[in-house]
């Protein structure tokens, strides 16, 4: 029934600096700012949540200000890495999250590689496990 993913090895390089960059929105080394977070998507990004509801690119922005304007928890891992090219400078990435070591959700965030360095153009998320 499980489809059998591998990643292109001409992707390698890509997957690497991919795989580095999520989860999207829980790397503080990539910035924990409003700012930081619009310079990461695109401007019509668009993500679809663990909870199956459309979110806009501005909810989003919204909702990352408010997580990061005091200390949170964030444990989380990641598993299962894949990447497929889409088309010229856009690429599928797709793994396995594991949060609070409860919450398993299956993530694919598609990206496109802009003069300005990597976009994120989409996102979802699809719980698994939820403990």
């Amino acid at each position: 029934m499980e489809p059998t993913l591998a990643t292109d090895p001409e992707l390698s390089d890509v997957l690497a600096e991919l795989s580095r960059r999520e989860p999207i929105f829980h790397r503080p080394e990539l910035g924990t700012t409003r700012a930081d977070f619009e310079k990461m998507t695109m401007e019509d990004f668009w993500e679809v949540g663990a909870s199956g509801r459309r979110y806009s690119r501005a909810y989003v922005l919204d909702e990352l200000e408010k997580r990061h304007a005091a200390p949170h928890s964030d444990i989380w891992e990641t598993a299962d890495f894949h990447c497929r090219r889409l088309g010229p400078d856009v690429y599928l990435l797709t793994y396995t999250l594991l949060q609070d070591k409860k919450r398993q959700t299956r993530r694919s965030t598609i990206w496109q590689r802009t003069a300005q360095g990597w976009k994120i153009v989409y996102h979802q998320g699809t719980i698994v496990h939820s403990g």
